[in-house]
């Protein structure tokens, strides 16, 4: 029996994207079929301004909306949504003692990444970001960083994480902090909100914890055979992974 699926969300890294980060011609596909169906389709990553820096992938033909951030920013045919940013006050004492630990650091604002580190060093595709001095940052943040949080950094930054904010590590070890209410899951509801849909209405992919939130929230959820232990557990459907077309191969028997 087919679901009644009004919006279909996808995490993007290890869900939506193949290890090369292209996206199957496939799956392109069945987006534009459930487009044409009516059925609205988001993004929603960790990912801020460099989800445009992949090619062919995000054009207006596949995505209604995205989430970026780890929903920080939800958009909606180019229009903010939903916006919850960390106010600088809160987050320059936190960056400041971060940098003096040693740790690798950025805020990202804007498509801007403010970091103590040479960001290209790391992913040589971004390109817009300044070296700057956090004792005299002023700039609001979708989204603080932390490059190679292992468990020492991670033990150091929820010793002095503002109550405020929130920390999540990726499998990669990617440290990412935000505001408490700037999760994946409250940015979806509010583009659910935007278009009139209900919760019931919603199918969510992933793979990484920071998707768990997204699953549980979504009436139909389902991690990618990929995915980390932890969020299969949260999901009510698993499908085939990155690799093999999972996304696709679910939505032409479930949905199309």
């Amino acid at each position: 029996m087919k679901k009644n699926i009004k919006m279909i969300v996808t995490d993007l890294d290890g869900t939506l994207l193949r290890e090369d980060k292209t996206v199957s011609q496939r799956t392109v596909e069945a987006f534009k079929k459930c487009r044409e169906a009516g059925i609205k389709t988001v993004y929603a990553t960790g990912r801020s301004g460099s989800s445009e820096n992949l090619p062919g992938v995000f054009s207006e033909s596949m995505f209604d909306g995205r989430v970026v951030n780890n929903g920080a920013i939800a958009e909606a045919g180019g229009m903010v949504i939903y916006d919850k940013k960390v106010p600088f006050g809160i987050a320059r004492s936190f960056l400041v003692a971060c940098d003096k630990k040693g740790l690798k650091v950025a805020s990202q604002s804007n498509r801007m990444h403010y970091s103590n580190f040479t960001v290209t060093d790391i992913w040589s595709y971004i390109k817009n970001y300044e070296v700057v001095d956090f004792k005299t940052h002023d700039k609001d943040s979708e989204k603080i960083y932390c490059v190679n949080c292992d468990k020492n950094a991670e033990k150091f930054i929820k010793e002095n994480l503002p109550d405020e904010l929130y920390l999540t590590v990726a499998r990669d070890l990617l440290g990412q902090i935000m505001h408490k209410e700037a999760t994946k899951s409250k940015a979806l509801a509010a583009l659910a909100r935007y278009w009139n849909i209900s919760k019931s209405e919603i199918v969510a992919f992933g793979d990484d914890l920071n998707d768990i939130d997204m699953l549980e929230f979504a009436g139909t959820s389902v991690a990618m055979e990929n995915a980390l232990d932890e969020v299969k557990k949260a999901a009510d459907d698993i499908c085939p992974s990155n690799e093999d077309d999972g996304i696709a191969v679910w939505l032409e028997q479930w949905v199309l």
